[in-house]
């Protein structure tokens, strides 16, 4: 409970907090990986829709340029005459007289029943097709909501395990906290040790000087850096500048 144990803003980002409707740091980090995961899908697929559009492509390029149409004409006419009016005559022009013909042929044909017939996908088609990758993303992302209730449902089930897992963060957090304030400790004492550098001594005269810059020119806390505001404390010492927030002091 905040009440028993104020959380530090270092020790803030590591927590997941049920109400914030935002993915915090430790959800931020599975959600990457999952949304990971959908990258080489998202390849495959485009990959097979890249290779679909430049098949359709080809086959295309062929059914309008390979097209062949034939067009053969032909006429064929058989006439016999035979002169005179003798008995012969008649009989030959009643016999070869039956040879006559005449018939004339046109043909049309073309090689369109053997050229390809290709269909491209559509834009429905296309949408259907990354429609459930997209729902898998969709997915990857919502899922950090229903996550958080793994703790309420375990919770539930087993209050005193609960109960221990209390417990054992409470202590957690508190050796964390000391050994982050001997860390702490150590980096404050380094750093107060370097001379400051030609910009801090300026902007410090200028504070000094006109004290309604501060307005503007703010300094940060010296363990969080987060800016300085009406309840930051300073340093009793007065040959020390450092700032520290209400928490951090």
């Amino acid at each position: 409970k905040q009440t028993l144990l104020p959380l530090l803003r270092e020790e803030t980002s590591s927590f997941i907090f049920p109400c914030n409707l935002a993915v915090q740091r430790p959800e931020l980090q599975h959600m990457v990986l999952e949304l990971l995961r959908c990258i080489p899908l998202l390849l495959f697929l485009l990959f097979v829709c890249g290779l679909d559009h430049f098949i359709f492509s080809i086959l295309s390029i062929i059914q309008h340029h390979s097209f062949i149409e034939y067009s053969y004409q032909t006429s064929h006419h058989l006439s016999v005459n035979v002169m005179g009016e003798s008995l012969m005559a008649e009989l030959l022009r009643t016999t070869i007289g039956a040879l006559n013909s005449s018939f004339d042929t046109e043909v049309e044909t073309s090689n369109l029943a053997c050229l390809p017939q290709p269909t491209g996908m559509t834009r429905q088609q296309y949408q259907n097709t990354f429609l459930p990758l997209g729902t898998l993303a969709l997915l990857c992302v919502a899922q950090v909501y229903p996550f958080r209730l793994r703790r309420a449902i375990a919770a539930f089930y087993f209050p005193k395990r609960e109960k221990t897992r209390v417990l054992f963060l409470y202590n957690k957090l508190l050796r964390q906290r000391k050994n982050f304030l001997y860390l702490q400790r150590g980096r404050v004492a380094r750093q107060a040790r370097q001379p400051p550098g030609l910009g801090t001594l300026l902007l410090r005269w200028c504070r000094q000087r006109w004290p309604w810059l501060r307005r503007w020119v703010r300094w940060r806390c010296t363990l969080c850096g987060t800016p300085e505001t009406p309840q930051h404390q300073p340093c009793p010492n007065p040959d020390c500048d450092a700032l520290y927030c209400g928490s951090c002091w």
